[in-house]
């Protein structure tokens, strides 16, 4: 007597991305590569000051850190793009 028809009613679910997820995963995969080459590079540079690589080893792993965060923005941006859609 009091049965409902919760089948009859259309819900419109949004779904995965999936090809946009793996691109995502992908982009924090590189993320997780240059956060460790960065700082590493960077503090092979800071302690050893009198050898002729000095600069270009400090900048070099300060643009690396700087591009993980960069890739690291990047890839959540993409993640949650393939979970809740783009607006």
């Amino acid at each position: 007597m009091y049965e409902t028809h919760l089948n009859t009613i259309p819900m419109d679910t949004p779904r995965t991305n999936k090809d946009l997820l793996v691109d995502g995963l992908k982009t924090m995969g590189i993320t997780l590569f240059l956060a460790f080459l960065g700082p590493f590079i960077l503090h092979a540079g800071l302690t050893n000051p009198d050898k002729p690589l000095y600069i270009p080893l400090v900048i070099a792993g300060m643009l690396i850190c700087g591009a993980a965060i960069y890739f690291g923005f990047k890839g959540i941006r993409t993640i949650m793009d393939s979970l809740f859609g783009r607006k």
